[in-house]
């Protein structure tokens, strides 16, 4: 699943604080998974997938006890069934992506809200700033055009084009 980041809340004296968590190149994270198509006993048919996390990195682990799996460029095509790998080598992928190629920051409790689907959503809370990593650089549209071409379910991430 590409994604340019994802979301994760680290408990607080009073309350919880969301933080935007993303690759320090800005390239696209891409997210293991499992999908499957299948049909609704009334015929319909359903696409659904799974994310796969794993031990949190140095980074995550400040803000929760686990993290998605994020695939290096390397590995996409045995993970996507196009090159051959045996289960050891699929096991191998399954680890914490290294914590100084990510970086977070806080961002604003609407990211909890569903209702809410705006790019103010990843901005960073008024003076605060991000950790750990190194400094972010912007998406190129490169990045997002590899990962659409490959990505199963190409049209269903044309928004994520859109971003660019």
């Amino acid at each position: 699943m590409p994604v340019d980041n994802f979301y994760e809340w680290k408990k607080t004296g009073t309350g919880k604080q969301p933080y935007a968590i993303a690759l320090a190149d800005r390239g696209i994270m891409p997210l293991a998974c499992l999908w499957e198509n299948w049909h609704s006993p009334a015929g319909e048919r359903i696409r659904t997938f799974a994310i796969i996390t794993t031990q949190p990195n140095e980074l995550c682990a400040e803000l929760h006890n686990r993290m998605p799996v994020v695939l290096k460029p390397d590995v996409w095509p045995a993970w996507l069934g196009e090159q051959p790998a045996t289960v050891s080598d699929l096991k191998a992928m399954l680890a914490p992506y290294p914590f100084d190629e990510m970086f977070c920051w806080p961002v604003n409790t609407r990211v909890g809200n569903v209702r809410n689907n705006d790019s103010s959503l990843i901005e960073p809370v008024a003076g605060r700033i991000a950790t750990a990593g190194r400094h972010p650089k912007p998406f190129t549209r490169a990045v997002v055009e590899y990962a659409c071409r490959r990505w199963p379910f190409q049209n269903e991430i044309s928004p994520l084009r859109a971003t660019l």
